[in-house]
């Protein structure tokens, strides 16, 4: 466990040195994942294949010597202790030279009657040896054969196998005969190292084919990368063509093109709000500066001056309402509103409200009525609603003409409640529709004071930050429609029923 530790911390301090930056590279990484398992699976086969090939060419061996074997006990003869092997014509003859070339036939105590005389073969008639194989022969089955190697003459190693026969006065005689297995050692030999040469080529061959492929496959990533070099203030939008294989990196140029998007559509904001902030800024500034300096230069009677401070502050006033409004449409946008959420009756709440705004419409000739049937529970902050509902009203009353209605209305709707803000006003185009809910923008109007084209925007955002939705329907001519949708609360805990004594 010490030495792969040991060579990860090796290696560990390998890719931190500059002049090896190229191992820490995703190209890298995947080539050398490739090759390492490619590697594994090669040595993996290359040593099984030499394991199969082993246990074949042994297997084979052992077969021939069996037969060999008994083929010599075929031929021998063991008249009065004395072993002869009979041959009856020139064939057997010549069989039996082959089978004696490396053979022994000794009795149990290990002395020699025949065998291969060559001083090479010491081994074959050592009486130790002989004894020991016809011990572990008799321990196991008296018909079970055993095998040896043994060093030989130069044509060596040879394999051995040996058995025990019986006379006809049951004496045990051990009998052995064996062959080189030169050859099957120089097939494994030649095996191994052919294997190697090719475990060398497959292995610089698979080197180049992962480095390539990994190239090739990490290719749009480098076009993600050099797109992502490319982006500017004026180029946000920039996208990347997809590949078309639908595969992981073409899921992520579709989710770095969605992001290039998204910024574009985020920056195009902050311009379009910064130019709306300045102007809508600079117009009371400039009424405040105007008035002051004409006061100043042209003003005789205090009438005058207090006139002109009159419409100053007017103006700051206008100026202050525009700074309050959109710090709260900023803080509601970037999540920092406080929402102190609780359970609130929506249909009291409007109810409330409608009754404030009695007055205003009553001066302008409305009549603004109010519908429920019963509570209508949500979780919501009840200030934010307020402004939402106090919102809805004012450009109810801004937009409808005299002689005309408002109606609020609150109800239950299943899983959600609902709030509705309808009126019988000038109406909104269709064209408009999708755009009023969106910062300083105001339908177009011949009154320039109706709004600073914030409050709708302010209505939605809150809707949002409450987890519902908001939509409107209007005809030109015939009014608008709002319709808030928001999640109701939990069902209020019931109390638990008194219990009464039964009566006697």
């Amino acid at each position: 466990m010490k030495l792969p530790a040991r060579l990860l911390r090796v290696w560990a301090r390998l890719e931190r040195r500059p002049e090896f930056a190229l191992l820490r590279t995703l190209r890298f990484t995947l080539a050398a994942t490739f090759l390492g398992m490619l590697l594994v699976i090669l040595l993996v086969a290359g040593i099984a294949g030499t394991s199969i090939i082993r246990s074949l060419i042994e297997t084979s061996t052992e077969d021939t010597l069996r037969e060999e074997l008994a083929a010599l006990k075929g031929y021998l003869s063991l008249d009065q202790g004395i072993p002869t092997l009979k041959a009856e014509d020139e064939d057997d003859r010549a069989e039996i030279a082959r089978l004696t070339r490396v053979y022994v036939i000794a009795d149990s105590a290990g002395h020699v009657k025949k065998g291969t005389s060559d001083a090479a073969f010491y081994e074959l008639n050592d009486s130790a040896a002989i004894r020991h194989d016809v011990n572990l022969i008799r321990a196991t089955q008296p018909q079970q054969n055993v095998f040896r190697i043994i060093k030989g003459d130069e044509d060596g190693p040879y394999k051995i196998i040996a058995s025990i026969v019986y006379d006809d006065r049951h004496a045990a005689y051990y009998v052995a005969v064996g062959r080189t297995i030169a050859g099957d050692e120089a097939v494994l030999k030649n095996f191994r190292r052919d294997y190697l040469i090719f475990l060398a080529v497959a292995t610089a061959f698979a080197a180049a084919a992962s480095w390539y492929s990994a190239g090739r496959a990490l290719h749009s990533l480098q076009s993600v990368e050099q797109a992502a070099k490319d982006i500017t203030g004026t180029n946000l939008g920039l996208q990347i063509p997809k590949r078309g294989a639908n595969d992981e990196l073409d899921r992520l140029i579709g989710t770095f093109n969605e992001m290039s998007r998204r910024l574009k559509a985020s920056f195009d904001q902050v311009r379009q709000f910064s130019t709306d902030v300045s102007h809508e800024l600079r117009t009371p500034l400039t009424a405040i500066q105007g008035q002051l300096e004409v006061a100043l230069f042209t003003a005789k009677q205090p009438e005058q001056l207090r006139e002109a401070i009159e419409n100053a502050l007017q103006d700051v006033e206008r100026l202050s309402n525009l700074i309050r409004a959109l710090l709260l449409l900023s803080q509601s946008e970037t999540g920092e509103l406080r929402m102190n959420k609780s359970r609130l009756d929506l249909a009291e709440l409007t109810s409330e409200l409608v009754e404030q705004f009695q007055i205003p419409a009553e001066a302008a000739r409305l009549r603004l009525t109010n519908e429920a049937s019963g509570p209508v529970i949500c979780e919501a902050d009840r200030t934010q609603m307020e402004r939402l509902v106090t919102n809805l009203l004012s450009n109810a009353l801004k937009y409808t003409p005299p002689g005309g209605w408002i109606r609020v209305a609150a109800a239950n709707a299943g899983a959600n409640v609902e709030l509705i803000v309808e009126d019988s006003g000038l109406g909104i185009a269709r064209e408009h529709l999708s755009r009023v809910f969106e910062r300083f923008y105001r339908v177009p109007d011949s009154n320039p004071e109706k709004g600073l084209g914030l409050g709708l925007s302010f209505v939605a955002s809150i809707v949002r930050a409450h987890g519902g939705e908001i939509q409107v329907a209007s005809e030109v001519g015939r009014g608008t429609k709002f319709v808030v949708t928001l999640p109701a609360g939990a069902p209020a805990p019931q109390p638990a029923p008194l219990l009464t004594a039964p009566e006697a």
